[in-house]
């Protein structure tokens, strides 16, 4: 359902709360039609396996959203100086067996003793919900159907559910190649339903601001504030901040702000649309995760 993204008192800013908050009731119509048709409402199993007060924030998070739609989600916690990896191991075979269950997320980071890689692969690729197994990777980069993590995913919404943005045809220009942004949304943006002509920068890229400059769409993931200045946006492109950094503020409470890549007031003046931060891309990340939970239980049902 495509609706105006921009905020009604900002036409140039991209509302991610606002955005999120449709894909979010639009999961719960088709929750709610599937139950009434008399199957159970789709499965979603978390591990949280940090002490990290982010990651255990971006779970309550979660659990709260999917409960508003309908969906049925459970956290195991597992404390992280006492986890081991075996027992990671057997909790994901567990799951993968489990008929209740359609989607699982291991939440990062874990602890350093754990490998990383080897829990990802123990998920199941159907019941993948983040996108990150290596036969999701693969089929994203294939151009094949698959989980798409959620984040690059929520950005490709953002961008079709704002009207005046041309995806097609455009110049994109993506800063960050990490598995989890940069790259799976370079791809999503290559993909025929999107035929955008991508580059991909990052912190060794030469000359930077004379590639930026040229972009349709500019996109960075890189986790710098400031990185992005105005002098490197080209006038009209549209803009999207997935960074979220922590900077002093002593005139607030926490003793601190949060912002992102951007310089967001400098690159206002010159971008057709932009995205803030808070409030931008970091809504529709959940949004989505409880979209592939949905796609996870009608793909198990049929």
């Amino acid at each position: 359902m495509p609706v105006p993204a921009a905020n009604g008192d900002d036409p140039k800013l991209i509302d991610g709360r606002a955005l999120a908050a449709t894909v979010r009731e639009e999961v719960a119509e088709a929750v709610a039609g599937r139950t009434g048709q008399g199957h159970r409402p789709p499965g979603l199993r978390v591990i949280l396996a940090n002490g990290n007060a982010a990651s255990a924030s971006y779970v309550r998070g979660k659990e709260k959203a999917a409960a508003e739609v309908g969906i049925e989600s459970q956290t195991l916690r597992f404390d992280p100086e006492e986890v081991t990896e075996d027992e990671l191991l057997s909790t994901l075979a567990r799951l993968n067996d489990a008929a209740d269950v359609d989607g699982i997320l291991v939440q990062l980071p874990l602890p350093d003793r754990i490998d990383k890689q080897k829990i990802i692969r123990a998920v199941a690729p159907d019941k993948d919900v983040d996108g990150f197994h290596p036969e999701n990777a693969g089929r994203l980069m294939t151009g094949a159907a698959g989980f798409v993590p959620a984040t690059p995913a929520g950005i490709m919404e953002m961008l079709r559910r704002t009207p005046e943005v041309e995806i097609e045809g455009a110049r994109a220009v993506v800063v960050g190649r990490s598995n989890l942004v940069g790259r799976p949304l370079a791809n999503l943006l290559l993909r025929r339903d999107a035929n955008a002509t991508v580059t991909v920068c990052h912190s060794r890229t030469r000359e930077l601001a004379a590639i930026t400059r040229r972009a349709d769409i500019l996109v960075s993931a890189v986790g710098r504030a400031g990185l992005i200045t105005g002098d490197m946006v080209k006038a009209g492109a549209c803009v999207i901040d997935v960074g979220i950094n922590r900077v002093e503020d002593d005139t607030r409470e926490r003793g601190y702000r949060l912002v992102g890549d951007v310089n967001f007031e400098a690159a206002r003046k010159r971008a057709s649309h932009i995205t803030p931060v808070p409030g931008g891309v970091g809504p529709m990340t959940i949004a989505m995760l409880l979209k592939n939970t949905l796609k996870a239980a009608e793909q198990r049902a049929s």
